[in-house]
């Protein structure tokens, strides 16, 4: 009969890294800019888990559409949910999303969202965790998901070094964010942040913990100029620095809205926050994370370059730790 399917399923998680000498050891695909989920087919039924184990069937009903290319199969399934903008993944169309718990007719129209699957970490009565990446990529491919809004894409396995830097330039000249680089023989590990995946980015980014803000200037002057940023360690909420560029003037005003219900009067971050920011700060809970994009940490482990790219309701803040 096989074991019961799993209903905790963790995402296994990539480092981000350079690509491996041993390339030919090592598939290559897309990294998409979107929202990870794991997603449960059984007995007509679709359930969809954000990465921090949120429940997040009601908001991508478009999912639903697994139930009738799945109907005799249990699986779950691993990959990224995404919006796309003239051919291109778009976090920011992303985000009219990612908030709305039941989105109306007009809003699904408006922002469709596409389910795109990667990996198979269970099907058919049987864990796939020891089987090698290769394997699992060759029954997800027999199950033939590709209808409406479920794609499961091709990768390039073993490529070789002129592959590797036409992919890249591809992924560069397109404005994607760049590569993930799989081992062929790699297990799925739930839950783990693993060498065997490595993120290659044309471009930075870091999960952040919002601790506060400051006013803006102009018809922002009473509300959101910028967001001071945090990511937690052993200690508590450590402060990495903040962010000013990067919003639009709908991204600020609703910040405002949320954060001001947040307020409280001291500090949430665990050492004291440089008085050039912590001077004129409005202290909040530190229970919204989001996303920014940015060049490098400095030496004393503060972002630098920050640009915002949104809220991430998908994330429990207390897991938000710095990439290196």
């Amino acid at each position: 009969m096989g074991d019961p399917m799993p209903t905790n399923v963790q995402p296994m998680l990539a480092t981000v890294g350079e690509l491996p000498d041993d390339v030919d050891r090592w598939a290559l695909e897309l990294k998409w800019d979107g929202v990870r989920a794991i997603v449960y087919v059984s007995g007509g039924k679709v359930r969809v888990v954000g990465r921090d184990g949120i429940e997040a069937t009601g908001r991508y009903p478009e999912l639903q559409t697994l139930a009738d290319l799945l109907p005799d199969q249990t699986a779950v399934l691993d990959g990224e949910i995404v919006a796309f903008d003239e051919g291109r993944p778009s976090f920011e169309r992303l985000q009219q999303r990612m908030r709305v718990d039941h989105p109306g007719t007009r809003l699904i129209r408006q922002v469709p969202v596409h389910f795109v699957v990667f990996d198979l970490p269970y099907l058919g009565g049987h864990p796939l965790y020891d089987v090698p990446y290769r394997d699992r990529r060759a029954l997800l491919d027999e199950l033939e998901l590709a209808a409406g809004p479920i794609e499961a894409p091709p990768y390039l396995p073993g490529a070789d070094a002129d592959q590797l830097q036409e992919l890249l330039d591809y992924t560069k000249e397109q404005g994607l964010e760049g590569l993930v680089a799989k081992r062929l023989d790699s297990p799925y590990r739930p839950g783990r942040r693993v060498d065997f995946w490595r993120k290659v980015k044309n471009f930075r980014t870091q999960d952040v913990v919002i601790g506060g803000w400051k006013t803006g200037r102009g018809r922002h002057e009473d509300g959101v100029g910028s967001l001071l940023l945090g990511v937690y360690e052993d200690e508590g909420l450590r402060f990495i620095g903040h962010v000013g560029t990067g919003f639009s003037d709908a991204d600020l005003d609703d910040l405002h809205k949320w954060l001001a219900r947040l307020e409280r009067p001291a500090s949430p971050y665990s050492h004291e926050v440089p008085r050039e920011y912590a001077r004129w700060a409005h202290w909040v809970e530190p229970s919204l994370a989001g996303e920014v994009e940015f060049s490098r940490w400095t030496e004393d482990g503060m972002l630098l370059h920050a640009s915002w790219r949104g809220l991430r309701p998908e994330l429990t803040p207390e897991h938000v730790r710095a990439e290196p």
